[in-house]
């Protein structure tokens, strides 16, 4: 080997090798239409020479840009930050299947201060394609992009004539069994913790008012509208509980960390958990195993539904358009009911 020989691109590197700067190109991107042993030679005088292919001119070649945006909208939930249980614990499971795919995975934390923040991102260039944790008060915006961007996925509810693909829990199914559980077990007087503005937290409000109408118990509910942030949420029940008498003997919170904020609250004004109260949660998320008491909850299978998310945004990379896909939620019981 020459030391002396400068390898600024691929083809210098074609030059060195003896081929052409295309059979160059398709050896490092270790194509098999590139005969093995040729491969291994131009890949060895490649790491000689410390050469690395520019893989932004490369992504400009064949129109991809190698990332994938993951957005985290939040035009109701302002408060919320990425450090959210619900957001780590689904981000977790999306940088492992993406990093699996041999993609990036480009975050960012929106609060939409016009209807044109989404288009601003598809039409960047910086990403092939976008996955949204969670539609917050979105869904005209996310559909009128999604009418003409085909890579597109969502988590979150899937609402009768919506436009984009999404995956997500049956939340209108998890309502109902939380609230089910509750009826089951004495409970005759009900409070829905969560703002039911997110098509999500709607849907599990519905569930909720399903199982109460089908046992009689419709007149028996109130709703605190409260933030999903524990701060946020464990002050506004702290106030509520201070107000409220008699305080309900069945509470169905419309997430894990609520729940926990609910727990918090009710310990701090005296109030038994279970004994005076039964609390059941939403997502089953891994501190739900170690509150005091343990948190009963139902489960959405997050794992899964990042699967799902990253085989969808795929497929409609590759020009498929894609149905959304439903998960079962499944009622976890432990110790708060």
């Amino acid at each position: 080997m020459d030391n002396q020989v400068r390898v600024r691109n691929i083809t210098d590197l074609a030059r060195l090798a003896g081929v052409s700067p295309g059979t160059v190109s398709r050896a490092l991107a270790d194509s098999q239409l590139i005969a093995k042993k040729t491969r291994e030679r131009i890949q060895e005088l490649a790491r000689e020479h410390d050469f690395r292919p520019n893989v932004m001119a490369r992504n400009l070649r064949i129109k991809r840009a190698g990332a994938i945006g993951v957005l985290i909208p939040l035009g109701h939930e302002t408060g919320q930050h990425i450090s959210d249980p619900f957001f780590i614990t689904m981000l977790g499971h999306l940088a492992d299947a993406l990093t699996e795919r041999g993609h990036d995975l480009l975050l960012s934390r929106v609060i939409p201060k016009d209807p044109d923040w989404l288009n601003r991102v598809v039409d960047s260039g910086r990403v092939d394609g976008v996955i949204l944790i969670g539609q917050s008060d979105q869904l005209a915006t996310i559909d009128k992009v999604a009418s003409r961007y085909l890579p597109l996925v969502a988590w979150g509810a899937n609402l009768a004539g919506q436009v984009h693909c999404s995956v997500g829990s049956d939340n209108r199914k998890g309502g109902q069994l939380a609230t089910q559980h509750l009826i089951d077990q004495g409970c005759r007087n009900f409070a829905f913790f969560g703002d039911p503005v997110s098509p999500e937290i709607s849907e599990r409000l519905e569930g909720c008012r399903t199982a109460l109408a089908a046992a009689g118990l419709s007149d028996y509910l109130s709703i605190l509208s409260v933030h999903l942030t524990a701060e946020t949420a464990h002050s506004a029940i702290s106030n509520w509980l201070d107000e409220t008498k008699p305080i309900p003997d069945g509470i169905i919170a419309a997430s894990d960390v609520v729940a926990m904020s609910a727990l918090r609250a009710l310990s701090e004004h005296g109030v038994a958990v279970p004994g005076q109260v039964h609390v059941v949660g939403y997502d089953d998320l891994v501190f739900a195993n170690q509150t005091v008491p343990t948190l009963s909850t139902v489960r959405q299978d997050l794992a899964a539904g990042a699967a799902h998310l990253v085989d969808l945004l795929f497929r409609r990379i590759a020009g498929e358009a894609t149905s959304s896909v439903g998960l079962e939620p499944k009622l976890v019981v432990r110790q708060s009911s």
